[in-house]
């Protein structure tokens, strides 16, 4: 197994200190993306991304000093630039008609500036280096929030010059890429965020800890149970508002080993049950009408090096014809009514948490990964009426992102089942898109 605190300091480099960070400004008015020189980010293209795991980061988080928290902030600083690189070399791909796209600019825009932002972040010395580079990481990370459905808007309206195929590929690469960058760049202001707290001393645990199952984004004994139990609330009380609180909702009911613990990311387990549960719940609504729903079961199974989650339904199965593009962003027939529906979330100008219920609904199922603005914990929030066509690849890409993995059966006619299947020993790296395309070749 790497060694997290032995690597993170071959990132500091002894360049030298700039007295002040350069800021970037993108142009406007224009859907053409600019010329830039392309020496630069040739560079931090031939770079490798370094990949973690849940249990290396645990370690490495778990007796926090000063020391450690620069070597964090300087992992990051240097992985983000190389991350982002590698995706906007994905995007130089395309064709030119694909990325003067409206959607497709403001994504490659929006990389391109956080690029230029993190590339020429100095070397973190010291604890106000620190927090003038939390800063930029929590800037960067709203502005971002618009990138999910610009990018499903964008490959939607493409397709005259991308594949469907291709589209999905780019689509799977630049998610994946995006959650890898979320997960360091959250980690480490969740990190920070301990450091300062008044119960952290400097490389001890403290025993009145108020988070001490939490090492940053972490939660070293996340319960299958309760985290089924805080989705099904929620998808509940969001099916209700869409078809009135006079609905006859199925019960959930929970089977196997429930005392199941492991050590994962709440909001991305949060995203993926949320998508099965609501998926399960509208579909036994609009297909069964009689006072007694028959339930939807949800059986945890704990194995020696997996838990494995199934949710079945008896909502009618998936329609033949929507059934070969269940795990596509691109393709299927209802393209118009998705593309529709995502101009509809107002985070492309504003906010995305108007499409989910008010907070005083939603505080006791806030994860832990909502606290710096996830895009994530708003698209789980959104009413059912509102289908995007989205959500069962985002929880793929998120259920293979730490090596686990998502299938659905449908028996047409009868109903569902989903298999979930994770990690329960954290050993396993984030899976990557490294090498850009071209590059690779």
């Amino acid at each position: 197994m790497l060694n997290l605190t032995r690597r993170l300091p071959v990132y500091v480099t002894s360049r030298p200190r700039q007295s002040t960070w350069r800021t970037y400004s993108a142009p406007t008015n224009s859907n053409i993306p600019p010329w830039r020189p392309s020496n630069i980010l040739d560079d931090w293209v031939q770079r490798e991304a370094h990949p973690i795991s849940l249990r290396q980061l645990t370690f490495f988080g778990r007796t926090l000093t000063e020391s450690r928290l620069l070597s964090s902030a300087n992992y990051v600083r240097l992985e983000l630039p190389t991350r982002i690189a590698h995706r906007l070399r994905n995007m130089q791909t395309l064709p030119y008609s694909a990325l003067t796209n409206e959607h497709i600019s403001h994504v490659y825009e929006a990389y391109y500036r956080a690029f230029e932002i993190f590339r020429k972040v100095p070397e973190v010395r010291t604890l106000t280096d620190n927090d003038r580079f939390c800063e930029a990481l929590q800037t960067t990370l709203k502005e971002h929030l618009t990138v999910i459905p610009r990018l499903a808007m964008g490959i939607l309206e493409i397709q005259d010059s991308v594949s469907g195929d291709e589209c999905d590929r780019f689509m799977n690469t630049l998610l994946r890429s995006r959650i890898s960058r979320r997960v360091i760049a959250e980690q480490h202001l969740a990190l920070n965020e301990t450091f300062h707290s008044p119960w952290h001393f400097d490389g001890k645990r403290s025993a009145i800890a108020p988070e001490d199952e939490f090492v940053g984004e972490i939660f070293l004994k996340c319960n299958a149970k309760e985290i089924v139990e805080k989705c099904a609330q929620r998808a509940s009380e969001l099916t209700r508002k869409a078809y009135g609180p006079t609905v006859s909702l199925p019960k959930i009911v929970l089977q196997g080993h429930l005392d199941t613990t492991f050590p994962y990311i709440p909001s991305h387990l949060e995203y993926i049950l949320g998508e099965l549960l609501r998926n399960s719940l509208q579909a036994v609504v609009e297909q069964r009408s009689s006072t007694e729903p028959p339930p939807i079961e949800v059986l945890i199974c704990e194995a020696a090096q997996h838990v494995i989650i199934r949710v079945s339904d008896q909502g009618g199965g998936i329609d033949r014809e929507i059934l070969p593009y269940l795990w596509s962003f691109a393709k299927g027939p209802r393209r118009m009514k998705r593309l529709k529906n995502l101009g509809k979330v107002p985070r492309l100008a504003a906010t995305m948490q108007d499409l989910q219920l008010p907070p005083s609904h939603l505080d006791s199922a806030a994860g832990s990964g909502e606290k710096f603005g996830s895009s994530l914990a708003s698209l789980s929030g959104r009413p059912p009426d509102l289908r995007l066509g989205i959500g069962l690849p985002m929880s793929r890409i998120y259920a293979e992102y730490w090596a686990g993995s998502l299938e659905l059966h449908s028996l047409e006619g009868y109903g569902c089942d989903a298999f979930l299947q994770i990690s329960r020993l954290g050993n396993k790296n984030e899976v990557l898109s490294t090498r850009a395309t071209m590059d690779a070749v």
